[in-house]
C-alpha cells in the first residue's frame, strides 16, 4: 500500500462520487408520495428529466465553487459517474423492462470509478485522469457504444430477447466475479500495479506471485476480460458477446505478451520459472514463448 492516507484527488472523487449518487434523492422523495412503479415512468417523463438535469447542474455548480484546475477535473469526472450509478439504480429498483440496463450502468460506472479509486489508494505516483479509464482507446469507446445501440434496437424489435432475465444473472454473476478479481490483483499488486505496460524497471518494482497472483499471471487482465463479456451477457447482446469475446481474446494477447517481454527483461529466470508454474488465467493465451 502507497500510505495509509489517501491523497487529496482521491478524497475528492469520493465526495464528488457520492454527491453525483445524491441523484437517487429525487425518485424517492417522489416514492415517499406514491408508489416505487412511479419511479421510472417519472424519471423518463418530461418533468422528471427537468428535475434530475437540474440537480445535476446545480452539483455541478457546487463542484465550480469547490474546486479549481485538475481537481476539479476529478471531482467532475467522479460526479458523472455518481450520477451513472445513482440513475442505474433508480432503474434498477424500478418497474421496468429496463432492469438489466440499470444494472449494466451501476456495473460500468462502478468499474471507472473504482479503477481510480484503488490506483489512489495503491499506487498515487501513477494516478492521473487516464486512471478513470473513461478515454482507454477510439477502439473502447465504439465497443461501448456498438452495446448500447444493440440494445436498444433488439429492445424494439426483439423485446422478448432482452427478457431473458437468467442470462442476465450469468452475466451479473460474470461482472461482479471479474470485478472482484481485477480489484483483488490491483489490491495484491500494490505500487507495482499500472495501467501502463513499464518498460523500465522502478527500484520499488518486485515481483507479485502471492495472493491471486499465485492462481493466475496475470489476473487483471482476467478479471477485466470476463468483466467485459460479463457486460454483454447482462444485457443478453448476442452480437455484443461474440465482438467483445473477441476483440478482448486479441487485445490481451497482444497485451500480455508486451507485458512479459518486459517482465523477463526485468526478473530473468525468477519470472520464467513463475510463468512455467502459473498461467495467465486467459483461455488459449499462454503468453510469450521463451526458449
Amino acid at each position: 500500500m502507497a500510505g495509509s492516507k489517501l491523497v487529496l484527488e482521491g478524497r475528492v472523487s469520493i465526495q464528488s462520487f457520492i454527491l453525483g449518487l445524491s441523484v437517487v434523492v429525487v425518485p424517492i422523495i417522489r416514492t415517499c408520495f406514491g408508489h416505487l412503479d412511479w419511479v421510472f415512468d417519472y424519471l423518463t417523463e418530461t418533468p422528471g428529466k427537468i428535475v434530475i438535469c437540474l440537480h445535476v447542474a446545480v452539483i455541478n455548480g457546487l463542484l465550480l465553487l469547490i474546486y479549481r484546475g485538475p481537481v476539479y477535473k476529478v471531482a467532475v469526472r467522479a460526479c458523472f459517474l455518481g450520477v451513472t450509478f445513482g440513475c442505474g439504480l433508480i432503474i434498477s429498483c424500478s418497474d421496468t423492462t429496463w432492469t438489466h440496463f440499470g444494472w449494466y450502468m451501476c456495473s460500468l460506472s462502478f468499474f471507472h470509478y473504482s479503477e481510480y479509486l484503488v490506483t489512489a489508494i495503491i499506487n498515487p505516483r501513477s494516478l492521473s485522469l487516464d486512471s478513470f479509464l473513461l478515454n482507454h482507446s477510439v477502439e473502447y469507446t465504439l465497443a461501448a457504444i456498438s452495446s448500447w445501440l444493440e440494445f436498444t434496437v433488439e429492445k424494439l424489435t426483439v423485446p422478448e430477447l432482452k427478457q431473458l432475465t437468467w442470462l442476465s444473472f450469468v452475466g451479473l454473476f460474470m461482472v461482479l466475479c471479474g470485478e472482484g478479481l481485477r480489484k483483488a490483483a490491483m489490491l495484491t499488486a500494490g505500487s507495482n500495479f499500472n495501467h501502463i505496460v513499464q518498460n523500465e524497471k522502478a527500484q520499488s518494482h518486485v515481483l507479485v506471485t502471492d495472493g491471486v497472483y499465485a492462481f493466475f499471471r496475470h489476473p487483471s487482465y482476467v478479471g477485466w476480460f470476463y468483466w467485459s463479456i460479463g457486460t454483454q451477457v447482462m444485457l443478453c447482446n448476442p452480437l455484443c458477446i461474440l465482438a467483445y469475446t473477441i476483440a478482448s481474446w486479441r487485445f490481451f494477447r497482444e497485451r500480455i505478451e508486451e507485458e512479459e517481454l518486459s517482465l523477463i527483461h526485468f526478473f530473468a529466470e525468477d519470472y520464467v520459472e513463475y510463468k512455467k508454474k502459473v498461467p495467465t488465467g486467459l483461455p488459449f493465451i499462454s503468453g510469450i514463448r521463451v526458449n
